[in-house]
Parts: C-alpha cells; sequence; structure tokens
C-alpha cells in the first residue's frame, strides 16, 4: 500500500467541472472578477487542492494501520509530534498541529509509520479536533486490542484565529484514553511526560 498521501479523493476527480463551476459561481458571488489575470485558474486549483486535502476519503483508517505483528512487547510504546493538517467540518477554514500517540500493546504492534498513516486517513476529511481524537484511539483499540491507548492532539484553528473571537496563538488540546489508561493516573502522567518537548 502506497503511502496517504498519494491517494486522491475520487470524488472530487469524477466532478471536477461541477466544482470548478461551482468554485467560480461563489468568486463572482463574494464581489470577485472571475475574468482577471489572477483568477482564471482558480476555480482548478481549488479542485485539485480538494483532491489532496480530503484525500482520507478515499480510505478505510482502518486499513493506514496496515499489516500488524506478533510481538510480546508489553511496555508504553510512543509516536509523538506527528504533524497533521485538517478542515473543519463547521467553517471548512484549516486547522492543524500535532499528534501523540501511545499505548501498551497485549500481544499485536503496529509498524511506527503506519500510526503516522492512520493520523493522515483519518485528518484529511472535513473534521472537528475531538473526533480525530476518538476516532484515532478508536481505531488503535480496535485493530491491535492493547492494554490501554492514549491519544493527544493539539490544533490551531484559523476559523477561531482568522475570523470569529480572532484569537491568534491560541491552541485547542484534546485527549482519548482507552484501556488502562483510563483507570490508571500513573500510566497517563508517564505518558505526559514523555511527549512533552525536551
Amino acid at each position: 500500500m502506497g503511502s496517504v498521501n498519494e491517494y486522491v479523493n475520487g470524488k472530487v476527480s469524477v466532478n471536477r467541472e461541477k466544482i470548478e463551476y461551482h468554485v467560480g459561481k461563489i468568486l463572482e458571488l463574494i464581489g470577485e472578477d472571475t475574468g482577471r489575470e489572477g483568477l482564471l485558474e482558480t476555480p482548478a486549483r481549488v479542485t485539485r487542492m480538494y483532491e489532496e486535502i480530503f484525500g482520507g476519503y478515499s480510505i478505510d483508517p482502518r486499513e493506514a494501520l496496515g499489516v500488524t505483528f506478533d510481538e510480546s512487547h508489553e511496555e508504553l510504546v510512543i509516536v509523538k509530534d506527528i504533524v497533521y493538517y485538517s478542515q473543519c467540518e463547521h467553517h471548512m477554514a484549516p486547522f492543524f498541529g500535532k499528534v501523540h500517540i501511545g499505548y501498551i500493546p497485549s500481544g499485536r504492534i503496529a509498524g511506527l509509520s503506519k500510526l503516522a498513516r492512520l493520523v493522515e486517513a483519518v485528518s484529511r476529511r472535513l473534521q472537528v479536533q475531538e473526533r480525530i481524537t476518538a476516532q484515532i484511539a478508536d481505531i488503535m483499540t480496535e485493530m491491535l486490542n492493547p492494554h490501554g491507548v492514549m491519544v493527544v492532539v493539539e490544533g490551531e484553528h484559523l476559523c477561531m484565529c482568522a475570523r470569529g473571537v480572532k484569537k491568534p496563538g491560541s491552541h485547542t488540546v484534546t485527549l482519548a484514553t482507552r484501556g488502562s489508561f483510563r483507570e490508571d493516573a500513573a500510566a497517563r502522567a508517564e505518558f505526559l511526560a514523555l511527549i512533552k518537548d525536551r
């Protein structure tokens, strides 16, 4: 299976002409001159961008984990600082940040790069940060059946920074715990300590 970055949204590809037409109409409706040089290719550019940034619709996120492996390791595994970009489903404005994933295997592990693929598959669609956090934790739980999973997502939302309350620099942090992390405060504290920037 190729990188998630190679996936494109097939529905966008099939509906390219319609999307370009409607992007052009939106430009007209906000008062733009769609005949001016800088905007001539904008509908096509936006459509190509949609193919990429909404590529997550073209893959079942469970498939992003790929093949899992039998392994007797049952101590904490962490992949931190996985950069993601997504689009807020409320305003279709970008939000972005970092994802930190920790899990305690119970006999199955995933390739470390596959956790980054999972983040891509979940985030490259219209989303809310809370759902991204929960979906990653739930898929990890479903596919690996670990003793515990903990996911922390940090995000900066342009719908909050550039419009509305206009608070640039504000960050949202969401957390999901499954299994042993839910009951074990010491395990949660260990994970949080290990993902702090050093």
